[in-house]
Formats: C-alpha cells, sequence, structure tokens
C-alpha cells in the first residue's frame, strides 16, 4: 500500500494488547448475543444518528426512528436528506464490497445525493481540513487521488494483517486522501462498519459511531496528531480503543433481577429512541421530587451504563436530556 505521501505507520505494543482484548470480548460475546432485528435496526439508527450529529446534523435519535418509518420531522430540509441517503446506505451495505472502488464510488453516490454537485465523483480540486482560524490538514493533490485510492484499495487485498488494525488504518488512511469535496468523514466510518461486518456479524449490532461521536473532540485530536506527525499510529489507537470500549458497553447479561423497579420504570420512558428531559421525565413517571428522580432513577441507570446522556461534554446543560444506551435496550429485553 504504502504510497511517498502516506503517513509512516508501525504496530505498537498497545495495538496488538487491544486487538488481543477485543478479540477475547467477542469470544464472550458470541454464545450470548441475542442477533434479532429490532436490535439492529436500533443499532442502525443509533448509528446514522451519530456519525451525522458529528458532521452538524440536528436530528435526534427520535426523529431519525420518524424519518426510517416515513413520517415527517419538522428539522431542516438537508439535514433530513443526509439521514434518508444514509438510510439507504445502510441498507445497501451488505452488497457491497469493501475492497472494490466502484462499491466506494456508489456508497459516495448514495449517502451524497442531493447534497454535493457531483456525488461519487472524486473532487477536482485542493481541499483543506481547518479548524479554527488554522489550516490542520491540506489533502493530497486532487489529480493523484485516484492513484491513491487504488494504492490503499491495492492494500485492502493484499495485505496480511489483522482486520481490526487493517479497518482502522483504512480509516485513517481514507480520511488523510480526503477523495471526495465532501462526505469523507461519514463515509469513512461506514467503511469501516463494513469492515467489522465482514469480519465479524456481531459488529452490525455495536454502535461504534455513537462512542466516537461521545468521544468527538479526541477523534479529531488524534486525526490531527497522526496528520502533524506523519504516524497514523495514535489514530489506530484511538478507534482500537473506542472499538473495545463499545463492545465492552455492549456486553451485557440477560440476568436483570438487580435492574430495580424506579429504573425499569425509567427505562420504559425512554423506549422507542426517546430522549427526554429531567422535567419531561418527573412528568412520565408522575414524580413531583427532582431529588427522588435523580436518587433512585437517573443516578442507577447511569452508573449501570443503562442510559446516556444526549449532552455527555456537559452533564449539567440546561439543554440536558436522557436516552437509552444498547445495553439498556437489552435490559428492556426486546420489549
Amino acid at each position: 500500500m504504502k504510497h511517498d505521501l502516506f503517513p509512516k505507520f508501525v504496530i505498537t505494543s498497545v495495538m496488538l494488547s487491544l486487538v488481543a482484548a477485543i478479540c477475547e470480548r467477542l469470544g464472550r460475546l458470541h454464545g450470548t448475543f441475542r442477533r434479532d432485528l429490532r436490535l439492529r435496526r436500533i443499532n442502525r439508527i443509533r448509528t446514522i444518528q451519530a456519525s451525522l450529529q458529528i458532521e452538524g446534523n440536528v436530528l435526534t435519535v427520535e426523529q431519525v426512528t420518524a424519518v426510517l418509518d416515513g413520517k415527517n420531522v419538522l428539522a431542516p430540509a438537508r439535514d433530513v436528506q443526509e439521514i434518508r441517503n444514509a438510510l439507504a446506505a445502510y441498507d445497501k451495505l451488505d452488497t457491497w464490497k469493501a475492497a472494490s472502488v466502484a462499491d466506494l464510488l456508489d456508497a459516495h453516490k448514495t449517502l451524497m445525493t442531493g447534497l454535493v454537485d457531483r456525488p461519487g465523483e472524486f473532487r477536482s480540486g485542493s481541499v483543506g481540513i481547518q479548524g479554527g482560524q488554522e489550516i490542520l490538514h491540506i489533502a493530497p493533490p486532487a489529480h493523484l487521488v485516484p492513484g491513491l485510492v487504488t494504492a490503499l484499495f491495492d492494500y485492502l487485498h493484499s495485505e496480511e494483517m489483522h482486520p481490526l488494525l487493517k479497518s482502522s488504518i483504512f480509516h485513517y488512511e481514507f480520511e488523510f486522501i480526503h477523495p471526495f469535496v465532501d462526505g469523507n468523514g461519514r463515509l469513512g466510518r461506514l467503511w469501516q462498519t463494513l469492515m467489522l461486518q465482514n469480519f465479524n456479524p456481531i459488529f452490525a449490532y455495536i454502535p461504534i459511531e455513537n462512542m466516537i461521536r461521545n468521544r468527538q473532540t479526541e477523534y479529531y485530536q488524534a486525526l490531527n496528531l497522526a496528520n502533524a506527525s506523519a504516524n497514523s499510529a495514535c489514530f489506530v489507537e484511538f478507534i482500537l480503543q473506542t472499538i473495545f470500549d463499545s463492545l465492552n458497553e455492549t456486553e451485557i447479561h440477560q440476568d436483570t433481577n438487580q435492574v430495580t423497579h424506579q429504573v425499569k420504570l425509567l427505562l420504559k420512558c425512554l423506549r422507542n429512541g426517546s430522549e427526554l428531559s429531567s422535567s419531561e421525565l418527573l412528568s412520565k413517571l408522575k414524580l413531583k421530587d427532582r431529588v427522588n428522580l435523580r436518587k433512585n432513577y437517573l443516578v442507577p441507570a447511569l452508573k449501570a451504563g443503562l442510559i446516556e446522556y444526549t449532552v455527555p461534554e456537559s452533564p449539567t446543560s440546561r439543554n440536558q436530556k436522557y436516552r437509552l444506551t444498547v445495553r439498556g435496550e437489552f435490559a428492556m429485553g426486546g420489549k
């Protein structure tokens, strides 16, 4: 794969440890994980909402669910189009081959139709990644893009390396090339998801992009550090750690007897992609005391990993709401 423009890559002990830990966790999940269509639907909704929120899309999980169900939502037209395109892309995901440039172009066309002038075509001009007033990365010249993408896909065909490492390296190198005028971030994450699902079908049920969204600042820091140091190792380690943490959050024992009655009532309020504020939960649960809500409902559910903040970087935000995690969905028993 290595082209003169590609950053260096060296396998580190941290990477090897994370790969071993992920494989061990996958082995533990193999015998207990419930593969059902409802959970795959939940993961797809969460994945799409999280990936596009990283790109600035404002739709909530509940609104994405409504779009999937063919309902109208009150939101910016471009944001709704992004969601519809992403839903169409994930419907086609199983038909694409991870090592096919033609399929990558088709995926971009599916994701970006109605959003850019030439969806499914490589960029023809120069692009740079800007952070504030600073240029963080200048992508390779446009005339080199087809050759660089071909080299990257040749690597997928030929390189003998663990799929977890290969998919993470691909994710970084794809963002480094930045082959399209727009949509590179969402497509790079989608393509790694495809590679991971090919490695192990369990990944169809793991919303890794939800974890990336919650670590969005660190995600971009890892990308920028890799670009600045001309070494992608820090980004690969970040992605592997995120995969491991996503699996760790998903791992669930089927026994939910230790979930209190109050927490079960809270989880029921948050079914079907609902995102509710403290005030809304007080109303739904018919409670009057915010202290009671926090002490006996929210805190135990948060500590158990059954619910999460919608604004994780600011727990006390006035816009804070709560939603089920994948673990919370499992605790509901698919009901």
